[in-house]
């Protein structure tokens, strides 16, 4: 989740004792319990939903390459990017060599160096990113999350690349809007009618990449009140993942899920999805060109691949995504 709501406003971490950690705390630990993936892959596992990437689906996935047709998903890192400051900042990219050196024969170089937050831009949360009760996805203790890093589920666990069948669905052009209100929340029977709408259907091993319209919005308003809300899934989303088996979700907005969630805690489907399931997520993807290409000839399906960095301990990755039609 990006943005500065990943703590309620007194301090307490998602889960903590007191009002703001616990009002729907039943609604979402026992939907958790009752989703939970843990040791389904084994009491050592730290890629998850991920594992649900079979080679048989990998290799149905590489055959929907048939046009050739590349689509970028990321936005760029720079200091135009979303980020108001305060919790975190958007890009500082520092060049610290311009060719100013030279290196005999009339060559020379240039070299540089970027100062960021993971999770600043588009990017995937690692599986360490939420927890509650103390506890991360498959039992591991938050206690292991130091100033060093994470020494379980950092975002290097998932370093053998995010990479499958997508699925785009453009919930937006569903409703017949540029972009969905923040306050509107999706729910299953959207993503059905989508479904339907694209005659195409999300199934197990699928990255699911659902489009609000909230990119195009930042576009064409900016920066100022962006991050204040957004639309997006709400938990009774988490069930229905977990039925068709998704390998991991993704959005062009900041948080994937609707915000403030109306649930009484900060962001119960993280919770559930992260740490109960298992399920990587992805926040802040460019969906606009693909939209448009998947509404123009009809194939909503895609091979989609975005590895993130290796970054031991790391609670997310910055990453480019690419879909290959």
């Amino acid at each position: 989740m990006t943005g500065p709501v990943d703590r309620p406003a007194d301090g307490r971490t998602v889960g903590e004792e007191g009002d703001a950690g616990t009002a729907a705390a039943p609604g979402f630990r026992a939907l958790g319990a009752a989703l939970s993936n843990w040791g389904r892959w084994g009491p050592e596992d730290e890629r998850g939903t991920l594992n649900l990437v079979t080679p048989e689906r990998l290799v149905a996935a590489a055959r929907l390459v048939r046009t050739g047709k590349l689509f970028d998903l990321g936005i760029p890192f720079d200091e135009h990017g979303p980020q108001p400051g305060g919790g975190r900042i958007n890009p500082v990219h520092v060049m610290t060599q311009t060719g100013d050196r030279p290196m005999g024969d009339g060559a020379s170089y240039a070299d540089d160096y970027v100062f960021m937050p993971l999770q600043c831009a588009t990017q995937w949360d690692a599986l360490c990113h939420f927890f509650y009760d103390g506890r991360l996805y498959n039992g591991f203790p938050a206690s292991g999350i130091t100033g060093a890093g994470a020494a379980r589920l950092g975002i290097e666990s998932l370093g053998r690349g995010v990479v499958g069948r997508g699925v785009l669905l453009d919930v937006a052009a569903l409703h017949g809007v540029e972009w969905l209100a923040a306050d509107v929340e999706i729910g299953p029977g959207d993503l059905e009618a989508a479904e339907r709408a694209h005659s195409v259907a999300v199934g197990p091993g699928d990255i699911l990449c659902v489009r609000t319209g909230w990119r195009r919005k930042f576009v064409a308003e900016g920066r100022a009140g962006w991050m204040d809300a957004n639309p997006g899934l709400g938990l009774a989303c988490a069930r229905w993942l977990h039925e068709r088996q998704v390998a991991a979700v993704c959005s062009d907005n900041w948080g994937v899920e609707r915000f403030p969630s109306g649930a009484g805690t900060v962001a119960p489907l993280h919770c559930v999805l992260i740490r109960d399931l298992g399920m990587p997520l992805g926040e802040m993807f460019d969906f606009e060109a693909l939209a448009a290409d998947c509404a123009d000839d009809g194939a909503f399906e895609f091979l989609f691949t975005a590895p993130p960095l290796k970054v031991r301990g790391g609670a997310g990755s910055p990453v480019n995504p690419l879909a290959l039609k």
